[in-house]
C-alpha cells in the first residue's frame, strides 16, 4: 500500500459489453479489412480504420453523434477500442469525418462482399434461404446539394422524397435494401439507393450480388410483392434461381383467383394451427392452402392460402371502412343542405363523394346524386311589406345524395376474407413448406426495426451525403455484429441443451435472448485503477456475476478479455 502521505486517486473506465463486440470484430478481422480498403497516410496520427472501428463499436452500443464520440471514447477502456491512451485524445469529430470521407471514396462494394464471404465462412452461415426487404432512412433537413452530384469523383446518392415507410412523406429519404439469411437472420448484403427508388428496381441487382457471394444460384430468394415482375422473375428463373413472393392485387391472376374461390369453392388443405404472434395467449391461427389450377402468365406456380385471423382482420377492416365512409357521407349531405355550401358543379360534388368513400368503400356503397330546386321570395325593395309590395322569385338548385349498401358486392368480397396468394417457380415444395419459408420474413423486418430503434439510425447529424453513405455502411456492420452475437449465443444455448437463460429482469428466463438484452446484462462493468501521485498502484478487473460467467463460458469468450490492459 502507498504511504499515507501520498494522494490517492481511483480512476474508472467503462468496459461494458465491448469485449463481446470485439469478439465478433476480431473473428471477422473487420478492422483489418477496413485498413486494406481505407489505408492510412504517413502523416496521420490515428489510422482511419481505427477511427472507423471506434464508430462501429459506438453504433453497436450507443449511437452518438460525431461530435460526442470523443466524450464516449474517453469514458471507455482505450485498448478495447483498439487505441492507445495517446491515440484516444485524437478521436475528435474532424478526424472521424475525414475517415468517413476516405471510406466513401473506397471500393465499398468489394469491402461488403469480403465481409459477407468472411461471415459465411467464419460463422458457418447457411445461404440456402435468403430474405430481402427494404425500408427508408428519413432525414430532417433540406439537403439541397444531395441531388446525385459528383462527389470525390463518383456519383453520390440523391436524398429526396419518395414513398416513405416511416409515414413521413414531408421529409427526404434514402432507400435501405437489406438481405438476410434464414440462418439467424444474419445480414449478408445491403445497398443504398436514391430516395425515390422503387422496390421493384432493386431486386435483380441484389439477387446477382447475393449469387456472387453464395457462389451458386439455386438458393431460395424470398421478398415482398415488388419482386413479382415479369423481368425479375424470368431473369432469376432463367439463371437457375428459386424465388417466392406475394402475388400483388394489381395482377390479373389475383382477380381470377378470387372469382375461382367464390364460384368453384376449392378443396382446401388444412395446414394446422399456429400461435398468434400478436397475442400468443389468444386464439390460434388456423391455416389452409390450395394450389391454383392455373399458373401465372409466366407459367409459375400459384398457391392460395387462407388464415382465420386474417379473415377476422379483413372483416373488421371492412366494417371500419364502411362506418367511416357512411359518417363522411352524412357530413357531406349536411354540408350540401346548408346555406353556405359552395359545391355548385356536379364534378365538385362527385369529387367530394369519392373522397368520402375512399378507395375501399367505393365498391360497397352506391350513391345516387340528384339535384333539387328550392323556391324563395324576396321583396324587391326594403321596408315593411304592404298589400302592394312586389316580390322577386328566386330559385336555388341544391344537390342531394342518397346511398345504400351493395349487399352483393359485400358478400362477394366477404367470401374472400383471409386469403392471400404466393407465387414461386419451385415445383417440389409442399404448400406447408413454402408457407414456413415465407413466414420467416418478419425476422428480416425485425432487423429494420433494430436499425431504427436500437441503433437509432435517425436523426442523421451529417449534411455531407458522402459521409452519410459511409456512416450507413458502418451502421450495417453494427447490425451484422448484433445479428452474429445473437445467433452465436442462441446456438451455444442449443449446443449446451439449455432451453433458456435468466437474462430478463428478476432473473426471468428468455428462450431466445437478443443482443440488446445481452448488452444490458454486461452494461454496468467497469475496470478501475488506483493511482498514488499519478503513479499506478493497482488495477481492478470487473467483477463478473455467475450469469455473466455462464454466458461467456457458453460463447467460449475468456473473462480475461474484460481485464484492464
Amino acid at each position: 500500500m502507498p504511504p499515507a502521505s501520498e494522494e490517492l486517486d481511483l480512476r474508472s473506465r467503462w468496459v461494458g459489453p465491448l469485449p463481446l463486440v470485439n469478439a465478433v470484430i476480431g473473428r471477422l478481422d473487420l478492422i483489418g479489412l477496413l485498413a486494406r480498403h481505407v489505408p492510412a497516410h504517413h502523416s496521420q496520427v490515428v489510422e482511419p480504420a481505427l477511427l472507423l472501428g471506434v464508430l462501429l463499436r459506438n453504433f453497436a452500443l450507443s449511437k452518438d453523434a460525431l461530435y460526442a464520440q470523443a466524450d464516449w471514447a474517453g469514458r471507455c477502456e482505450p485498448h478495447l477500442l483498439g487505441l492507445s491512451a495517446d491515440q484516444l485524445q485524437h478521436c475528435d469529430d474532424d478526424r472521424l469525418g475525414r475517415a468517413l470521407d476516405r471510406l466513401y471514396q473506397a471500393d465499398r462494394a468489394s469491402l461488403l462482399t469480403e465481409v459477407a464471404v468472411r461471415t459465411v465462412r467464419v460463422f458457418s452461415v447457411a445461404l440456402d434461404e435468403l430474405h430481402n426487404d427494404s425500408t427508408t432512412v428519413t432525414f430532417s433537413g433540406d439537403y439541397r446539394r444531395a441531388t446525385g452530384r459528383m462527389l470525390h469523383g463518383r456519383r453520390a446518392l440523391r436524398i429526396t422524397r419518395g414513398f416513405n415507410k416511416d409515414h413521413r412523406p414531408d421529409l427526404k429519404q434514402l432507400v435501405w435494401v437489406l438481405t438476410v439469411s434464414a440462418d439467424g437472420a444474419v445480414p449478408v448484403h445491403f445497398r443504398l439507393c436514391d430516395g425515390n427508388t422503387g422496390d421493384d428496381q432493386t431486386h435483380l441487382d441484389t439477387w446477382r450480388a447475393v449469387r456472387d457471394i453464395a457462389g451458386r444460384a439455386d438458393f431460395f430468394y424470398i421478398a415482398d410483392s415488388k419482386l413479382c415482375t415479369r423481368d425479375a422473375m424470368t431473369a432469376i428463373d432463367a439463371a437457375g434461381g428459386r424465388f417466392l413472393t406475394v402475388l400483388p392485387k394489381t395482377r390479373s391472376e389475383e382477380a381470377e383467383l378470387r372469382r375461382w374461390v367464390r364460384e368453384e369453392r376449392p378443396a382446401w388443405q388444412d395446414l394446422g394451427k399456429r400461435p398468434n404472434p400478436r397475442d400468443p395467449d389468444g386464439a390460434q391461427d388456423l391455416w389452409r392452402a390450395v394450389q391454383s389450377p392455373h399458373p401465372s402468365a409466366e407459367g409459375y406456380r400459384i398457391i392460395l392460402y387462407w388464415s382465420s385471423l386474417k379473415a377476422e382482420r379483413d372483416a373488421h377492416s371492412r366494417t371500419e371502412a364502411l362506418d367511416k365512409a357512411e359518417a363522411a357521407l352524412r357530413t357531406l349531405a349536411d354540408r350540401l343542405a346548408g346555406p353556405r355550401c359552395r359545391l355548385h358543379e356536379r364534378e365538385q360534388v362527385e369529387d367530394a363523394i369519392a373522397t368520402a368513400l375512399g378507395d375501399r368503400a367505393l365498391d360497397w356503397i352506391r350513391v345516387r346524386l340528384t339535384q333539387r330546386s328550392e323556391e324563395t321570395f324576396r321583396q324587391e325593395r326594403p321596408g315593411r311589406p304592404t298589400p302592394d309590395t312586389r316580390y322577386r322569385r328566386l330559385v336555388t338548385h341544391r344537390w342531394h345524395i342518397e346511398w345504400h349498401l351493395d349487399l352483393e358486392a359485400l358478400h362477394r368480397d366477404a367470401a374472400c376474407d383471409g386469403i392471400f396468394p404466393l407465387i414461386t417457380n419451385d415445383r417440389h415444395m409442399t404448400p406447408e413448406q413454402l408457407l414456413a419459408k415465407y413466414k420467416y420474413q418478419p425476422c428480416l423486418e425485425k432487423r429494420h426495426q433494430q436499425l431504427k430503434t436500437v441503433q437509432h439510425v435517425a436523426p442523421v447529424f451529417l449534411k455531407n451525403e458522402g459521409r452519410v453513405e459511409a456512416m450507413l455502411l458502418i451502421h450495417y456492420l453494427a447490425l451484422l455484429v448484433h445479428a452474429l452475437l445473437e445467433r452465436w449465443l442462441r446456438l451455444a444455448l442449443k449446443d449446451a441443451k439449455l432451453t433458456a437463460l435468466p437474462i430478463y429482469p428478476e432473473q426471468r428466463d428468455s428462450p431466445a435472448p437478443t443482443t440488446d438484452r445481452l448488452f444490458e446484462t454486461f452494461d454496468h462493468l467497469q475496470c478501475h485503477r488506483l493511482y498514488a501521485d499519478d503513479r499506478l498502484v493497482r488495477s481492478f478487473a470487473p467483477q463478473l456475476t455467475p450469469l455473466q460467467r455462464q454466458i461467456l463460458d457458453l460463447m467460449h469468450i475468456s473473462p480475461d478479455d474484460f481485464a484492464p490492459a
